[in-house]
């Protein structure tokens, strides 16, 4: 935790120079006239004046920049404040309407006039997150595939032809890079404490902001162009996402007092994170969530550079590749190669709800959005807000130097036993276990399934069924996976325990348990890939043949069948009790697969290339499958075939892999 001497702040001594004093040392008065003309049009050509270029002419003087621009922000800030709300609305309201969020923008002045720097700083995340995704929409109306970064949208050319180049040069002062103020990016990863952003910046970039959207209406008076917005971000299964114990005054007061008692809170960001409590009491829950990300980044930088012992890297730097964000904070090594401590000091347990929370692809991936723009924050769920803070409340208890409050810390039981028996659910891994128990409850499906009542000559079993080395087969790959599963899955003979329900329930056991999934090497997340494409594909094939299955009885009880669909409906059901231990054992291998899934990085080249291919076989036969048991298709003799082939491919490898 902190050394011996109290850390006041996280900048750097060159960015708290950038950011706390530059903008103060060349003194003298702006008119706000010279700023903004008599119809509150922004004066470009004055403000952009004042940004400078390198001698070079290889880049922007940033320094210079900031140092000229100061006295222009002074006059700014205080032209607003002397603005009555309504004044300040009617001049600049529809100045706004491009972010399309202007309640944020116009709300801005009474937050200005609060002197909250907690307050301001948060109300200016909001402001460049929106600012960079209209900023996006913009870009699209004459470029492609809009950057992810701010800077680099800031830096592209598309912008700079709808703005001007000098109108982009003065944003990047701002916004734009780690050598600039870089007021979103050091106040979004948790740089800046609530009182180290001069409020000025904060009045220059509302202006700015309306200025820009001034441009846009000439623009669109002269081309007749219209910004498509792109829709906003919604999360998905909200109920999986909901993971702890929905918060009571309770646990937010017993909060309250951790923050001030943790080792976990830096003492100059208290004020974010009481801020935090009280945006979740007020239903405010996307300031929830933006304050205590950027707050959790920074406690958790705090841990990572004690326990790596790099206590510099607290601080911003002036060089991304030093900037210590979650990527850095949340990798498995750090840039000098070395292993990083933080995932054994924070456990297992945590570290999957920070990476299913912030990085998995298929997850929430919450951080991005919000700082990107691309949330609705004013119909944020309640449940991510929940999680995120109890998780963080967990954090700050387990960073207590002794235990405080004996009697109310029962409350928090509830909590940390969530977090502590947290299972990732958004990792490859993960959502490969939760595909495998769709299908075993599709598969359950089976049993349940209505059959006509069929004389003895016209039954299913009397029909002619292709391949009739398929039970041989299925018989062999049972007795060679025989060791396997019986350790991993049964006791008993394992054809009558394919048949029974007993299989489903150890199944459905197995793909409940926890399967390490932090850092996984690369050739494990290739094969995990392959293995959710075959138990995707064969979903897919399950919900084909109970689908047709039930539609073809509810034909054959009404007699509305023809002959040939008779014919069909008999050979589909003469089909089924093979095609369903085939689907048993492809699902069983798929388990048995995962359970053994790192040992893949064990593997030499070779021998990894040759499992690929087996995989890819099994994932053809799915993908050829799910076709022909397509209702419009209903192929059964081909399936059968198809799946003789395939017992035949599994039967030979898994030989081939015991002799090894």
């Amino acid at each position: 935790m902190p050394g011996s001497i109290p850390l006041t702040t996280c900048l750097s001594p060159t960015v708290y120079k950038m950011v706390c004093e530059l903008g103060f040392e060349v003194q003298g008065s702006v008119e706000i006239s010279d700023i903004l003309d008599g119809d509150n049009q922004v004066c470009w050509h004055t403000i952009c004046g004042k940004v400078s270029h390198l001698a070079t002419g290889q880049g922007l003087d940033y320094v210079e920049s900031v140092r000229q621009l100061g006295p222009l922000c002074d006059a700014v800030h205080t032209h607003l404040l002397s603005l009555p709300n309504e004044k300040y609305e009617e001049a600049f309201q529809d100045c706004f309407q491009w972010t399309n969020n202007c309640e944020l923008f116009t709300k801005a002045l009474a937050v200005l006039k609060s002197l909250d720097g907690t307050q301001i700083s948060l109300h200016m995340m909001k402001m460049t997150s929106c600012l960079e995704f209209s900023l996006g929409d913009v870009y699209l109306t004459v470029g492609k595939n809009c950057p992810f970064l701010l800077r680099d949208l800031l830096a592209s050319e598309e912008l700079s032809k709808i703005f001007s180049q000098p109108v982009m040069d003065l944003f990047r002062v701002f916004l734009g890079s780690p050598e600039s103020l870089n007021l979103r990016n050091i106040l979004w990863h948790g740089f800046a404490s609530p009182q180290e952003i001069p409020t000025k910046y904060c009045s220059m970039l509302l202006l700015l902001t309306a200025g820009l959207g001034q441009l846009l209406q000439m623009r669109a008076s002269n081309t007749r162009s219209t910004i498509v917005r792109r829709s906003p971000f919604l999360f998905h299964n909200l109920q999986e996402m909901h993971v702890f114990p929905d918060l009571d005054e309770k646990v937010l007061s017993l909060a309250e007092k951790l923050i001030e008692k943790s080792q976990f809170v830096l003492p100059h960001m208290v004020p974010f994170w009481i801020e935090a409590i009280t945006a979740f009491r007020q239903g405010r829950y996307a300031d929830c969530v933006i304050l205590s990300l950027s707050q959790l980044e920074t406690s958790l930088r705090l841990i990572f550079t004690t326990v790596n012992d790099c206590p510099d890297r607290i601080l911003t730097a002036e060089s991304t590749t030093l900037y210590t964000t979650f990527d850095e904070v949340l990798a498995k090594q750090l840039n000098n190669a070395s292993d990083n401590q933080l995932p054994s000091t924070l456990g297992e347990p945590a570290m999957e709800f920070l990476w299913d929370f912030l990085n998995h692809q298929e997850g929430p991936r919450v951080r991005d959005h919000l700082s990107h723009g691309e949330i609705q924050l004013n119909e944020f769920p309640k449940q991510i807000a929940n999680d995120l803070l109890a998780f963080s409340v967990v954090l700050l208890y387990k960073q207590l130097e002794e235990v405080h409050f004996h009697k109310e810390i029962t409350a928090l039981y509830s909590l940390t036993d969530a977090a502590e028996s947290y299972q990732s659910r958004f990792h490859p891994i993960a959502l490969l276990q939760k595909q495998v128990l769709q299908c075993i409850d599709s598969l359950q499906e089976w049993q349940l399934l209505p059959f006509p009542s069929l004389d003895h000559k016209t039954g299913p079993e009397e029909q002619d069924v292709p391949g009739n080395s398929l039970h041989s087969e299925m018989a062999q790959i049972l007795s060679l996976l025989q060791v396997h599963i019986k350790t991993s899955f049964s006791n008993e003979d394992l054809k009558s325990w394919l048949q029974t329900d007993r299989w489903f329930v150890s199944m459905k056991d197995l793909c409940n348990k926890r399967i390490s999934n932090l850092y996984c090497h690369r050739w494990v997340l290739e094969a995990v890939s392959i293995l959710r494409k075959i138990s995707t594909q064969f979903l897919l094939v399950s919900e084909n043949i109970v689908s047709t299955s039930r539609f073809r009885y509810e034909q054959w009880l009404n007699k509305t069948l023809r002959s040939r669909q008779r014919q069909n409906y008999l050979r589909m059901l003469c089909s089924m009790k093979s095609l369903s231990s085939v689907g048993r054992l492809i699902i069983t291998l798929v388990v048995l697969h995962l359970h053994n899934i790192h040992s893949i990085s064990m593997k030499t080249h070779l021998e990894y290339q040759k499992y690929l291919k087996y995989l890819k076989s099994i994932l053809q036969y799915a993908e050829n499958m799910s076709t022909c048991t397509n209702a419009e298709k209903n192929r059964w003799d081909e399936a059968i075939q198809l799946t003789c082939k395939i017992t035949i491919k599994i039967r030979m490898f898994i030989e081939k892999c015991n002799l090894e």
